[in-house]
């Protein structure tokens, strides 16, 4: 990451005009849509709504309510719906507090499954009327989903199946960057990243992405920087849209979530936020330790798909999850996949999206 920072200012000092690093590639107009334009920027009808969760949290939700006209047999046609969890982007306001209050960052995964996405799912079956929903989750949309629907029954019964792509529940084996986060203790771990917010997406990050990583010969330098985290698969990934990914990339989140990724890769186990000591932990659960997460308590049907190359959900961690899903109907584990090929890899539609619109077709018979 270093590397790239004194890159970045290499370039910011010679400016652009040199071609020291080689031709600007034109920049997609996708790295400076919101989420509304990317949709439509594709030919699809969308829609716009605001989301209010219990606790004040204001969530964008975009809809996508069929698909392309005149699209022949190429489009599916679900009305569609994307969730967005507080924090990010899209998702960043509230009743009560401001962003630049220590209050609105007071949150981890466990209000993302308490709050966000219960309040999400009712908004959209009183939308929709349907009675139930097929839920797709990659990486943390998998995790608050075990927590929700295994600890709020009235909401798992709205859930026909659940997709679940690079599940992760524990993350004991990770070889993910957040592996070392552990070791920082957490009185430091909030002295250098604060209270507030964790990797948030500001102008540095579209300076990347216009400036950076749309010059041909630093495609790979940029992939690697922003593919720390989660690994990197060259072979599978258009480097085309790499100035799109970048521009959107990391949406941000907060110190609180990731520190309780780190307590989670500490521990082993898959738990809620320890607070810090008995006594507040008891304010908030009324007990002295976070309480566990029974994912056999789940009875929704699942399907997982997971990679081998996966560093953040490591096929470890996914194979202790496995035997503990008591309502698993279907397992692919993709040999040479990692964590984000599941949303950004060019066979993706091949691997996973067409077998999942074939279990959704087939589950709707």
């Amino acid at each position: 990451m270093w590397l790239l920072l004194t890159m970045a200012s290499l370039i910011s000092v010679l400016g652009t005009t040199h071609g020291f690093f080689g031709k600007l590639n034109p920049e997609s107009p996708e790295a400076t849509m919101n989420i509304s334009q990317m949709i439509t920027y594709w030919g699809y009808p969308n829609e716009e709504y605001e989301v209010v969760t219990e606790d004040g949290y204001i969530l964008e939700v975009n809809r996508i309510p069929y698909g392309k006209k005149n699209s022949g047999n190429t489009d599916a046609g679900y009305d569609v719906w994307l969730g967005n969890s507080r924090g990010n982007t899209w998702a960043r306001r509230n009743l009560y507090y401001s962003p630049d209050s220590v209050e609105f960052w007071a949150f981890s995964f466990d209000e993302m499954a308490k709050y966000d996405l219960p309040a999400t799912i009712d908004f959209i079956v009183n939308k929709t009327g349907q009675k139930q929903l097929h839920y797709v989750g990659h990486s943390q949309g998998t995790t608050i989903g075990f927590i929700a629907f295994s600890t709020n029954p009235s909401l798992a019964k709205r859930i026909k199946t659940f997709y679940a792509l690079a599940p992760v529940a524990t993350v004991k084996y990770t070889k993910s960057l957040i592996n070392k986060l552990r070791f920082v203790p957490e009185f430091l771990f909030k002295i250098i990243f604060g209270n507030k917010m964790f990797f948030p997406h500001n102008f540095f990050d579209q300076f990347l992405a216009t400036e950076v990583c749309s010059r041909q010969t630093l495609n790979l330098l940029c992939s690697n920087a922003l593919f720390i985290i989660c690994g990197f698969d060259s072979k599978n990934f258009n480097t085309s849209r790499l100035d799109v990914y970048v521009s959107h990339n990391p949406a941000g989140t907060s110190v609180q979530n990731m520190l309780h990724w780190s307590q989670a890769v500490k521990s082993g186990k898959f738990q809620a936020y320890d607070w810090g000591s008995p006594v507040q932990n008891r304010m908030h659960y009324n007990q002295s330790q976070p309480p566990y997460y029974n994912v056999t308590a789940m009875t929704v049907p699942i399907a997982v798909w997971s990679g081998g190359e996966d560093l953040l959900a490591d096929p470890q961690d996914v194979g202790l999850l496995l035997p503990k899903l008591s309502n698993l109907i279907y397992h692919k584990e993709i040999p040479f996949y990692n964590h984000l090929d599941f949303i950004w890899a060019m066979d993706a539609p091949q691997e996973v999206y067409n077998e999942i619109v074939s279990m959704i077709s087939e589950d709707e018979k």
